[in-house]
């Protein structure tokens, strides 16, 4: 699990490094607020077409070889963006990325693979907390790297630095990361096509549920982060330092809550409490944001949103992942990945066309709207979680491998 994670959290410091400038990079070359957010989305809409082939491979050929690939692809598309020198090479670096972007259900199926049931959400939280480093890190130094003038920002440095630490997590890959699915159960993974995946995956009401709730969450926040750069630069003047340095603040607070409570409330709470709670603190924190005046008001706001993240997000891919047998992690999180993907080409387009037409403040209201409908329904899935025990479909083989492996 820690070579997992230095291994994650390498790929994702370089991620961080170039998310939060994006609207920099648009702005440079002449893209509208709607074509930043079409940027943005770019990304997911490439990500929801390929997540299930890649999990659905990584069921058949094992973990590592599409970590392999998908790293490799992330180097590949860094250094295109690092040498664009027009907005449809943006486009197209970001088209590259989305398309090879296999590395993170796979590496929550890794996760599912040595894990039980009863330490899932705890080993989901080690994958989110490498998220939450990556965004203290890479956001920081890209920042620092992109400079404080939000007119002439120096953006090669950050796409090329992207590129190298990609690079480094293939090399940690490649010569420290051991397979985690075992050959019968690669031989055992479901020959079906990627719609017909999605389609047998939604037809289970425990996961169609968990899904659509997954779904709406990313739709909220993605709108929020594909937006926030340009409402910080007409509310407070800001440039890509302080939106660099006001994510890092995001991420400690993640990486804090996912790699050190998450397993201690998973265990006092359950998943589906803990879903909720966290739905609740993204809604406040969605609401907060707007109402922002002053910047110490702002990081309140941003603090509740990123504590509410960090609850939500590994509870859910618990949650779905405990619902898949051992033959079909991989797979079942390449769907759900999709449905975040979707959101994430959806919700930045909907949270641009809001900017553009109603104002600034109007992507977050409309988040805290949709944030709404999820806490209604997380109250929903409480309610079931007490009536009912979860249902554990995998093989009890499988669960005994992975008790000897997390030992």
């Amino acid at each position: 699990m820690l070579v997992l994670f230095a291994i994650v959290l390498t790929d994702l410091i370089g991620f961080g490094l170039v998310v939060p400038l994006l609207p920099f990079y648009g702005t440079h070359y002449g893209a509208s607020p709607a074509e930043v957010t079409q940027l943005m989305a770019t990304y997911s809409l490439m990500q929801l077409f390929v997540a299930p082939i890649w999990g659905r491979l990584s069921d058949r050929y094992g973990r590592r070889p599409i970590l392999l690939l998908s790293l490799a692809g992330s180097i590949v598309s860094y250094l295109w963006l690092g040498f664009a020198d027009a907005l449809w090479m943006l486009f197209a670096a970001r088209a590259v990325q989305g398309a090879c972007a296999g590395n993170i259900a796979a590496a929550q199926a890794y996760v599912a693979d040595i894990t039980t049931p009863e330490t899932r959400a705890k080993g989901m939280g080690v994958i989110g907390a490498a998220f939450g480093f990556g965004f203290i890190i890479g956001p920081a130094v890209g920042g620092a790297l992109a400079g404080p003038d939000p007119l002439n920002p120096m953006l090669t440095l950050p796409a090329f630095a992207g590129a190298g630490l990609s690079g480094l997590a293939f090399l940690g890959t490649l010569l420290f990361l051991e397979e985690s699915l075992p050959a019968e159960s690669r031989r055992s993974a479901a020959r079906v096509g990627r719609l017909t995946a999605i389609a047998q995956a939604l037809r289970r009401p425990d996961l169609r549920l968990l899904i659509s709730l997954y779904f709406l969450i990313i739709f909220a926040f993605a709108g929020m982060e594909t937006t926030f750069a340009l409402w910080a630069k007409e509310q407070f003047g800001w440039g890509p330092s302080s939106v660099g340095y006001l994510f890092a603040y995001v991420g400690i607070l993640g990486a804090v809550i996912q790699g050190g409570l998450i397993g201690r409330l998973t265990r006092r709470f359950g998943e589906e409490r803990l879903l909720l709670a966290g739905t609740i603190c993204l809604l406040l924190g969605m609401l907060g944001i707007p109402l922002a005046s002053r910047v110490p008001y702002l990081f309140v706001a941003t603090g509740i949103l990123s504590i509410g993240f960090a609850m939500a997000q590994p509870s859910i891919a618990s949650l779905i992942s405990r619902r898949a047998a051992a033959h079909e992690q991989g797979e079942v999180l390449g769907v759900s990945q999709s449905a975040g993907s979707l959101a994430r080409v959806v919700g930045p387009l909907v949270a641009g066309f809001l900017f553009a037409t109603l104002g600034r403040d109007a992507p977050y209201f409309g988040g805290a709207l949709v944030l709404a409908c999820v806490v209604i329904l997380g109250r929903q899935l409480v309610r079931a979680a007490g009536a009912a025990p979860v249902a554990k479909k995998p093989d009890d083989d499988h669960e005994r491998a992975a008790i000897r492996r997390s030992s």
